[in-house]
């Protein structure tokens, strides 16, 4: 019995550390065209195949076009936020080159908590 209790404790701590993994927040700071994030910034187009390690990253394939939308800034500027179609979500920049720059002057930020959760058709997954 107190097999099976270790065992089931130990799953409840893997499950949890991976949801908070998927949620961790990946940068403190952001630069955006606009105070709200809302205007593209860029238009890129990948160099290379893409598959994220969560739902909050955009997968693509090599030759697709990605508007940028952000870029997160300081301790981890590898990472930028972008659509291609429907979906939406981080990419790292070493796999797009820039085809246009739409914004010229960006704006830093403090990022927020939903900046990090998953959007999945127009609703946000708390895990």
């Amino acid at each position: 019995m107190s097999r099976i209790l270790d065992q089931r404790i130990l799953l409840l701590v893997i499950s949890f550390s991976a949801s908070v993994q998927s949620t961790k927040v990946l940068s403190e700071w952001k630069k955006c065209g606009d105070p709200e994030c809302e205007k593209a910034m860029s238009r890129v187009q990948a160099t290379t195949d893409y598959l994220g390690p969560d739902c909050r990253y955009l997968n693509f394939k090599a030759g697709e076009e990605i508007i940028v939308y952000s870029k997160l800034s300081r301790e981890n500027e590898n990472l930028w936020t972008g659509s291609k179609g429907k979906d939406f979500g981080y990419f790292p920049r070493d796999a797009v080159k820039v085809e246009e720059v739409l914004i010229v002057e960006e704006v830093e930020m403090l990022t927020k908590e939903t900046d990090f959760l998953c959007l999945h058709e127009d609703k946000y997954t708390f895990e």
